[in-house]
């Protein structure tokens, strides 16, 4: 029994006296779980301690070895003969890299500085046209719909599927999906797809809200149907926090969207392993919604975009704050043009409306109330998520600090009662786990992300011939090369319970709903007691000078060609350019330098994961304890999920058993498709394909509208969940003539594929099929489209037949 927070373990005299049994259980129950939550937050704190200090002493003593192995081997291959000379060369060569680091530097001040004077324009490698502006719309805000322009020799297709973009509006600004050829712009192109792209300026329109956001990334869709009206629902495919967005948009206009991909994007933000994921803890550790607005006030009511980028540079300061420059010095007559390309991106720091900004905390990162339906866009418009009725495909990768798998999937489990209720909702959820790929490298230009981009091209023209349901997608075979490269992919039929696999349990999400509600009265108390003085001594003036001169700006700035010092690097880099001598890569000193490189970046990471470990000793410390617990409880209550008893209440299920015999052809078709996909527990992609054109090219499906096969999967699906033996026994009532029943069978195995490579129970399934429809004779391989030869308005079979 739990304990409220207004009761204690003591013991009233009164209580006793009127039940003094019932009284002492109750006391000594509630002294009970005192305890078991007092140990099981010691054994918490014991675990991450050791889990940390085994990870610590395990990784960095293997890095400090194998360097100082490195090392020694090297200082003992150097002779008296030559040590010299390659003293010589490496001084020449590390004094020339030097300047030219020196001058790749102020180029990127200057690039800085020309890129803040243009307003911060997205950084995508093709051009674009304006198709329709935020600001011109009757809630304006300063998101931007352009229309890529294929490149020479890329034709696209204006009756193809569109694909809309949204990068991610955090600190950054747009374009970074679309600033290589391999990115989803470049591979959308290739196959011949119309490609949109949802920018936002760098300023926001006053006033503007999170929800004039979504009103217009809604507006965008709308005009992307207009111009495409031959064409499927777009794609919307939101990268990161533009993933939030995407689902966002999709719950709240749930007529206009096609397939919805999000990539890597937090919808789970209390989620995360013990261990690992050390941002998730920064609110509980460093303070919750009052420092963004505190940030804000100081900016005249804007959220400067550079402290979040300031933050994620935290996350790893070795790679951001000394490898990236490091790794620029070491290759800067090759790697100049690349550090450059991405430092455009990463140096262009947009701003945030305060509104927008204490949204996204509060419903978001510390309040985590988009998955339990607590979230309101505006007054009255809740956001259920669980009412989203696109097909969902969510990347997620182990790799990914930022947004760690557990963030990207945790919100299905906690929207749904269980995989049979997203069946019944006609839902269908596609998810991917990466193993290695990172945050940015699932959109921008790892092998990996090239890989997955073309196949989720191409695989979303089938995939809504899946029957609804929970899948995980993964590519069991990879032919070709370069961008010709060809997959063949399978759906796996999911449960609950492999998403909960994925996490290390959930038990360690409790300490948030704690933070959340200190978090609010931090809010309340900075308004009424701190707001009003700070507001009041900030002026236009002061809130422009703080972000020109915040760190992430200012150190660009510095190094550009606005300091006279740094033009001294620009007239010495002329003459190293004419004159330049590179070390040979076995010269000792350039190993040594290597080594040394990886020492200190080694040195950082360690004081990154100690710094790691006290925050989470900290968080777990401060929000772990009973009282916390007690003080979190109202904030962690979960949605109200629906019992089974409840979902077979559903009108749209009741309404579909009660039509179970009813229908013809094309309804039995489906419904043996969906019998056999229960049965596999997984779809492979030329199956799938299979599926799709007979769904797409062939009649009768062919003549029918998405909508209305959509429908009927939705229906099929229903009465093969909650009556599955019915199901195949009224199938004779959907198809009375002898030769629509074979027709309908064979086009079943058409689909179903070569009997060799089925499993025993499809077989099987297949010998019901014909029984009950009283056919002859055993399934065979059926290699032909059965349906290729019919017309619209033409009978299924004729008279010959």
């Amino acid at each position: 029994m739990a304990l409220s927070p207004e009761r204690s373990d003591t013991f009233d005299a009164a209580e006793l006296t009127a039940a003094p049994m019932e009284a002492l259980q109750r006391r000594l129950e509630a002294r009970s779980e005192r305890l078991a939550r007092s140990g099981a937050l010691m054994d918490l704190l014991m675990r991450t301690s050791a889990m940390h200090s085994e990870a610590i002493s395990r990784t960095h003593g293997k890095r400090s070895k194998a360097s100082f192995d490195r090392m020694s081997e090297i200082i003992d291959g150097m002779t008296p003969d030559t040590i010299l000379d390659a003293w010589r060369a490496y001084v020449v060569d590390a004094a020339q890299r030097a300047v030219l680091t020196m001058d790749t530097l102020r180029e990127r001040g200057d690039i800085f500085l020309e890129h803040e004077a243009a307003g911060c324009p997205p950084v995508l490698i093709y051009d674009y046209e304006v198709v329709l502006d935020g600001a011109d719309l009757p809630r304006p805000s300063n998101y931007v719909l352009l229309r890529i322009i294929p490149p020479e020799g890329v034709e696209v297709r204006q009756d193809k599927r569109p694909y809309i973009i949204i990068d991610p509006r955090a600190g950054h600004g747009g374009g970074i999906g679309g600033f290589k050829p391999d990115s989803q712009v470049g591979v959308a192109l290739k196959d011949g797809h119309p490609v949109y792209f949802v920018n936002f300026k760098r300023d926001p329109e006053p006033g503007q809200v999170l929800a004039d956001v979504t009103r217009s990334e809604a507006a965008f869709v709308r005009k992307v149907m207009e111009l495409h009206p031959d064409s499927p629902k777009p794609v919307v495919t939101g990268n990161c926090q533009g993933g939030w967005a995407t689902l966002l948009l999709a719950a709240t206009n749930r007529d206009i969207v096609g397939p919805i991909v999000l990539n890597g994007a937090p919808v789970a933000p209390w989620s995360g392993e013990v261990g690992k994921n050390p941002m998730r803890y920064n609110a509980g550790v460093l303070g919750g919604t009052w420092i963004p607005m505190f940030l804000s006030d100081l900016g005249g009511g804007v959220f400067d975009g550079a402290n979040l980028v300031m933050n994620f540079e935290m996350l790893n300061p070795s790679r951001t704050m000394f490898r990236k420059y490091t790794d620029l010095y070491e290759t800067v007559d090759d790697g100049r043009e690349r550090f450059l390309e991405f430092e455009r991106w990463w140096g262009g720091y947009f701003l945030m409306n305060e509104a927008e900004i204490r949204w996204i905390v509060e419903n978001l990162f510390v309040g985590n109330k988009l998955t339990r339906n607590m979230a309101q866009l505006e007054p009255g418009r809740s956001v259920d998520v669980s009412k989203v009725e696109a097909p969902i495909i969510v990347f997620a990768s182990h790799g990914d600090n930022i947004t760690p798998p557990q963030q990207a999937l945790n919100w299905i489990i906690d929207s749904y009662t269980d995989e049979q209720e997203i069946q019944i909702r006609g839902q269908r959820i596609v998810y991917m786990v990466h193993e290695e790929v990172g945050h940015l490298g699932i959109f921008v230009s790892s092998s990996i992300a090239k890989k997955e981009h073309t196949e989720v091209t191409s695989t979303l023209k089938t995939i809504e011939a899946l029957a609804p349901g929970l899948y995980e997608m993964k590519i069991d075979k990879v032919e070709g090369e370069g961008q010709d490269k060809s997959f063949l992919v399978s759906f796996h039929a999911r449960t609950f319970d492999d998403i909960r696999a994925v996490d290390d349990g959930r038990s360690d999400e409790r300490p948030f709903a704690a933070v959340a509600r200190f978090s609010e009265i931090q809010a309340e108390l900075y308004d009424i007691a701190m707001r009003p003085f700070v507001k009041s001594m900030v002026t236009p003036e002061s809130a422009k000078a703080l972000r020109r001169f915040h760190p992430m700006r200012f150190q660009r700035e510095l190094m550009s060609s606005a300091n006279p010092w740094m033009q001294m690097a620009t007239a010495f880099a002329a003459t190293v350019k004419e004159r330049r001598q590179r070390a040979e890569p076995d010269n000792p000193f350039v190993q040594l330098e290597k080594t040394w490189f990886e020492l200190v970046g080694q040195l950082i990471d360690m004081g990154r994961d100690v710094r790691d470990a006290g925050y989470e000793e900290t968080f777990f410390a401060l929000w772990g304890t009973p009282w916390a617990d007690r003080f979190g409880a109202p904030r962690y209550a979960a949605r109200t999920l629906k019992t089974h008893e409840e979902l077979r209440g559903l009108p749209a299920v009741k309404t579909a058993l009660r039509q179970i015999a009813r229908g013809g052809f094309v309804e039995a078709v489906i419904r043996m498709l969906v019998l056999m996909a229960d049965s596999r527990h997984s779809v492979r992609r030329d199956r799938l394909e299979r599926s799709a054109r007979v769904m797409t090219q062939d009649e009768p499906f062919k003549s029918l509208t998405m909508e209305c096969k959509a429908q009927m999967i939705h229906e099929q699906t229903l009465v093969a969940t909650f009556e599955p033996d019915r199901a195949l026994e009224t199938l004779p009532e959907l198809l009375i003539e002898p030769e629509e029943r074979r027709l309908a069978v064979d086009a079943v195995s058409f689909i179903a594929g070569p009997l060799a490579e089925m499993a025993p129970h499809t077989v099987t399934l297949l010998e019901s099929f014909r029984k009950t429809l009283g056919l002859e004779g055993q399934p065979s391989d059926v290699t032909e489209d059965p349906l290729a030869h019919l017309t619209a308005g033409a009978p299924l079979v004729t008279a010959a037949e």
